[in-house]
């Protein structure tokens, strides 16, 4: 039987995806019962949820990284405690899906070909918008089956998949806008991962800006946090009281982008981009004489891009604290609390916040710097690589041109996130005082950062093919086991596997940096056994 051109290019992309997209929709799933029992587990009583609610609503920095808690009811308690990550990391997976289907197959020439036959222009990227959305909904009812298997309320749980799903939607827009934008799939990538770091943050602002019941047992988000699809989605709070008006902001949202890009895409030319790439000289400069020349050339563009983000996000972080600091002292219980957990005043409160903050960026900056080693896997797949070698460039050289590179990223990222910090900070009292405290905690997340980069160059070196997919597993890994190894009751070995969790925070007087030490000659260590092992084995196209 003939399928047309649409059933055609959809059963291309569900084929491609056939591995990737099972594996999403059962992590998530799983993900989502498992914490579910591990919070009831933990938190069996109703004094313990209190407690810990309690605790929460007096502690912006949880509220930033956790959510918004809506009463001690275990299904609510699951949801303040799961969703803002479940969200942020559907979120870049479909901005990986949108740009994987869109930009990266008119770089490939792929979408060339396909564009010559009767599909035409358009119905490629509505493909794409539809798979894109079977898979959001597939998401969603992963978790709502997690959480019907759990025993949770079906209403709540059929919202919460709805959330997922619709946050998830709004995201696919977002990387189908940015792969329109710029005309290098890793530039699209860089950018709508940068997207989602800035919703994130606008979400944890809001959150740690709240405002919290007369019971202290519930929060109202602050207004950034409707500035954001994944605030958009915890603001429906489905086991508390359910509303799933936000709901219709993600999808008006994802429509309203979705008609732009197929504006976009019906006028500008095919491989062309919306922000045209600058023409290059006739004749090449001195500096790509050299192997790192070239390195440096091909990603100054991504690096530029998560430095503008870090300095964006430490902005926010710098400019929000005094802000954060009036709203929860407007609280006489949040304020109790927090004169309990920063006794040290306004200056320890505002240093707490930016440090809780800066943790968010220093998984930012590991983010970048694992980018040059995915850029090398590229290189090499793609045959340049090959080229090169054949040039008088030895292996070692061009491997730790790209180690150089991606801490080169790491730093830039840190020092733009601190910079924005500090003139965020420029308001406050004491200025000196918070800007050095601003510096500790952007020092603080380098050795995790460099940690990060170094085990994405071991799997660069002995397992080439799958590299890329396990160096961002093990980042996602490591963030989770670090933000949330407490909560849900892992046991300590495993809590410390992950890097994030030996970040010192140095706005606390008394800091243990010898974590950060261990962590930085492991990060050595790594690296040479990385360079070690790329160098004993054949090129893996």
């Amino acid at each position: 039987m003939n399928r047309g051109p649409l059933a055609q290019l959809l059963w291309l992309r569900a084929r491609r995806d056939r591995f990737q997209v099972p594996v999403w929709v059962l992590t998530i799933a799983a993900l989502s019962g498992l914490s579910s029992v591990a919070v009831e587990a933990s938190f069996g009583t109703l004094a313990e949820r209190e407690a810990l609610v309690r605790i929460a609503v007096a502690t912006p920095s949880l509220l930033m990284l956790r959510g918004v808690p809506q009463g001690t009811d275990v299904a609510a308690l699951v949801f303040f405690q799961l969703f803002a990550f479940l969200a942020a990391t559907v979120a870049l997976m479909n901005t990986f899906l949108a740009v994987r289907h869109s930009r990266a197959e008119e770089q490939s020439g792929r979408a060339d070909l396909v564009g010559a036959t009767a599909a035409g222009r358009l119905l490629p990227l509505v493909a794409t918008v539809l798979h894109g959305a079977a898979t959001n909904v597939l998401l969603g009812a992963g978790v709502c089956l997690a959480f019907l298997a759990v025993g949770f309320d079906p209403t709540g749980a059929l919202l919460s998949g709805a959330a997922i799903a619709a946050t998830g939607l709004a995201f696919l827009a977002v990387g189908l806008v940015c792969a329109q934008l710029l005309r290098t799939a890793r530039g699209a990538n860089g950018l709508a991962a940068a997207l989602v770091g800035v919703a994130y943050v606008l979400r944890a602002a809001g959150d740690a800006g709240g405002t919290a019941s007369a019971d202290g047992l519930s929060v109202a988000s602050g207004w950034p946090s409707w500035l954001s699809p994944i605030g958009w989605g915890q603001q429906t709070s489905p086991f508390h009281s359910p509303e799933p008006a936000p709901l219709l902001l993600s999808l008006g949202f994802a429509l309203l982008l979705i008609a732009a890009v197929l504006g976009l895409q019906s006028t500008r030319d095919l491989d062309a981009s919306v922000l045209p790439e600058r023409g290059g000289r006739n004749h090449a400069s001195a500096r790509l004489r050299g192997s790192f020349g070239l390195a440096w050339r091909l990603q100054w563009p991504s690096i530029l891009g998560w430095s503008i983000a870090g300095l964006l996000l430490g902005a926010i972080a710098g400019g929000l604290g005094e802000t954060i600091v009036d709203l929860a002292e407007s609280n006489p219980l949040i304020g109790g609390a927090l004169a309990s957990i920063a006794p040290g005043g306004r200056g320890s409160i505002i240093d707490l916040f930016t440090a809780a903050l800066f943790s968010l960026i220093g998984v930012l900056a590991a983010a970048a710097a694992m980018q040059s080693v995915i850029r090398l896997r590229q290189e090499e797949s793609g045959g340049a690589g090959e080229l090169l070698l054949a040039l008088p460039v030895r292996r070692i050289r061009w491997m730790n041109d790209y180690l150089a590179l991606g801490a080169i990223t790491i730093g830039s990222v840190l020092a733009a996130a601190v910079t924005g910090a500090g003139l965020g900070l420029i308001r406050s009292a004491d200025t000196a005082d918070r800007i050095a405290s601003v510096a500790g905690s952007g020092f603080a997340q380098l050795p995790a950062a460099l940690l990060m980069l170094a085990i994405a160059a071991l799997l660069y070196a002995f397992v080439p093919r799958v590299s890329i997919a396990l160096s961002w597993a093990a980042l996602l890994a490591a963030l989770f086991v670090g933000q949330f190894g407490g909560v849900f009751g892992l046991p300590e070995w495993m809590r410390a596997v992950s890097p994030f969790t030996h970040t010192p925070v140095s706005a606390v007087r008394g800091a243990d940096w010898a974590g950060a030490a261990v962590m930085f000659g492991l990060a050595v260590v790594a690296a040479a056994l990385a360079v070690w092992g790329a160098r004993r084995r054949d090129l893996t196209l």
